[in-house]
């Protein structure tokens, strides 16, 4: 199992275990976390999954797709350079430890 580390936007923090493979979208609310609220199920045409990723591993993920990158420019939260969509970080062995933020609104 993969674990994850989030931050809840009041300070908590939160470990979340995935399965390789899983978005860190699905993992999240299929362990009921309710920060992420992924309104489209993961279909990216929303943006209400919306992530900061701690600075120190975003070398480790891909860069976001241009779809990515338009979606993130309407979070209700403004963007930051380490925001991402839950649902199109995939989550691997390397993944980890992940330590993302979430954002205070998602919608």
């Amino acid at each position: 199992m993969i674990e994850i580390h989030v931050i809840r936007h009041d300070g908590t923090r939160r470990t979340v275990r995935a399965r390789p493979g899983q978005s860190l979208m699905r993992a999240a609310t299929d362990a009921g976390e309710q920060g992420i609220a992924a309104d489209c199920g993961g279909c990216m045409t929303c943006a209400t999954c919306h992530v900061i990723v701690d600075p120190a591993w975003t070398h480790r993920l891909p860069a976001p797709k241009p779809d990515e990158s338009s979606m993130l420019e309407m979070t209700a939260t403004p963007r930051q350079a380490n925001s991402r969509l839950s649902c199109q970080i995939v989550l691997e062995p390397g993944l980890h430890g992940l330590v993302v933020q979430l954002p205070p609104i998602q919608y």
